[in-house]
């Protein structure tokens, strides 16, 4: 289990100076610029083809992915994948990657369970998120849920007021925040569920469409 002393420490993520993915992959490997590599199986970098159109950003790999070694494999890549071939998308032409690298956890009996990752390291794996971004040059960045979002846009954005709106950014022509599928799976009952679910798939509808749009 993680340790008060684990937790505070973090410090920026030093990422090659390169825009080779693998080059860039191999290095986060050995990532240990927060505690949370101490307590996870291996480091999930992203996935995807290198100029992929479009990069989809979560929060962290959960239990599936942090054994697998890749992002969204569990129930929430599954919703993923649902949502990108209803909206026109195919799995293997995107990027899909998270914020933070290494799997958050707290022991509950024999289970691991998600705990939301602080935000030092959440900056403390920027660099590679950063480097991911640069080496793949997107059309558009799609970020899944507020941590995701909040990494590249900063700690006042919400998804309660922007979720949806395709505006310019940094790293590409468009950005857009919306659900984490997790987030859809986990509403409390079953009319939020299926709202959720709905605004969610009509996001990613939005996102292919602009993606479409520009070409």
């Amino acid at each position: 289990m993680p340790t008060k002393k684990d937790e505070e420490y973090a410090r920026p993520a030093t990422p090659p100076d390169s825009s080779s993915l693998s080059t860039v992959r191999a290095a986060a490997k050995d990532c240990t610029a927060c505690h949370l590599y101490k307590h996870a199986t291996q480091t999930v970098f992203g996935a995807g083809p290198k100029k992929a159109p479009i990069v989809l950003i979560g929060e962290q790999p959960g239990d599936y992915e942090d054994v697998a070694g890749k992002p969204f494999v569990g129930p929430a890549g599954h919703l993923l994948d649902e949502a990108l071939n209803e909206a026109g998308l195919e799995r293997k032409e995107t990027y899909v990657t998270n914020a933070v690298k290494h799997f958050a956890w707290e022991e509950r009996g024999k289970r691991r369970l998600h705990k939301k990752p602080r935000w030092s390291e959440v900056q403390a794996c920027k660099p590679w998120l950063l480097a991911e971004i640069e080496a793949v040059a997107p059309r558009m960045i799609v970020c899944l849920g507020a941590t995701a979002a909040q990494s590249l846009m900063g700690s006042d954005f919400r998804i309660t007021r922007a979720r949806g709106q395709i505006i310019p950014c940094d790293w590409s022509d468009y950005f857009m925040a919306t659900y984490h599928p997790s987030a859809v799976l986990r509403a409390p009952d079953e009319v939020d569920r299926d709202r959720m679910r709905a605004e969610f798939f009509a996001d990613l509808r939005q996102a292919a469409k602009r993606l479409s749009a520009i070409g």
